[in-house]
């Protein structure tokens, strides 16, 4: 080989060699905090969760490889949340995903910076998540779980599928509930049209949960509406039992407080929002901002009628109402 041509391969060669390190070094590590309103053995919220996740590995993300997850449970228990909270944001993430509107409330008070993408937020113009739906405006967004219409569809179900309810009580806790003054509209509509009683029924811990559903037994006319809050979500195998010892038709607001043993839900598709929450979280590590993300309404319900339990408490369900059903539970 000439020398010429010699220098000219080697030349080359050299040039190719930081192309070819460039192009093998590893796509950097991205960290995204994770804080659960709900405990960690929940199996509805562990298969949340992994949808969350599955939707993520779709998008190209696998953790241990281009992502680490940083991940906290906080059992509905308010103070757990904003200790949390700060755990998460001090680790100073690309970016966090929490659930429910008291975690993101826990969240919020922390960081103006981070962003953070949410699911099963009922009210995130009332809460000041968000400035309006279309453009949020600051560093949070994502995806509701409840409209306010559905305050009354929970009145109207409950006393479709048990027409002698003419007493109702709302069942919730202050410190982790929706706001109740976002569903008060809708129910208050409804129940003048159904001639129904309702009563805000707050509770502050486990152990209140029983008097106010021995109350709503005692009452030949008493029913019971299981208000979206993460305390009761926590709660909702031990509500189930107690509305079944008492006797007392209760209406929830999700599927998997009817699947356990609830008489009648009506709800969003709470998986759903969890892919969809993904996605989000996708396009602002690829750079784009929440506040330009629009936070996005539930487009599906699902109406879920435990038979079973229907039985078990002596009612028939009338027939429009079974025609009406997503999912009938033997």
């Amino acid at each position: 080989m000439r020398r010429r041509e010699f220098i000219t391969l080697l030349g080359g060669a050299a040039v190719a060699w930081p192309l070819v390190a460039r192009a093998q070094q590893p796509q950097r590590m991205r960290l995204i905090g994770v804080l659960m309103g709900y405990a960690e053995s929940d199996r509805a919220a562990q298969s949340w969760l992994a949808a969350f996740r599955g939707a993520l590995t779709k998008l190209g993300w696998t953790e241990g490889s281009n992502l680490r997850m940083e991940l906290r449970w906080s059992a509905s228990d308010a103070d757990k949340m904003r200790t949390l909270a700060k755990e998460l944001v001090d680790l100073r993430p690309d970016a966090i995903f929490g659930t429910t509107t008291p975690v993101i409330a826990a969240l919020a008070r922390e960081t103006r910076t981070i962003s953070i993408v949410f699911a099963a937020v009922s009210d995130p113009i009332g809460s000041g998540f968000a400035a309006n739906l279309a453009h949020p405006g600051g560093n949070i967004t994502g995806f509701m779980a409840n409209d306010p219409s559905l305050g009354g569809k929970w009145v109207e179900l409950l006393k479709e599928i048990a027409p002698r309810t003419a007493r109702v009580a709302l069942l919730f806790n202050p410190a982790t509930a929706v706001p109740i003054q976002y569903f008060m509209p809708s129910i208050q509509t409804a129940a003048s049209s159904f001639a129904v009683q309702v009563s805000a029924t707050p509770v502050h811990a486990e152990d209140e949960i029983e008097g106010v559903i021995a109350a709503q037994g005692r009452d030949p006319e008493g029913g019971l509406i299981v208000m979206p809050d993460v305390f009761n979500d926590v709660n909702r195998e031990l509500i189930i039992a107690l509305a079944a010892r008492y006797r007392v038709p209760a209406v929830y607001f999700n599927r998997f407080l009817s699947e356990p043993g609830g008489l009648i839900s009506y709800g969003d598709a709470r998986d759903e929002q969890y892919r969809l929450a993904a996605g989000y979280i996708d396009r602002i590590l690829k750079g784009e901002k929440p506040a330009d993300l629009p936070v996005q309404a539930p487009t599906k319900f699902e109406l879920i009628i435990n038979v079973k339990t229907a039985k078990t408490l002596g009612l028939t369900i009338p027939i429009p109402l079974l025609g009406r059903a997503d999912e009938l539970i033997e």
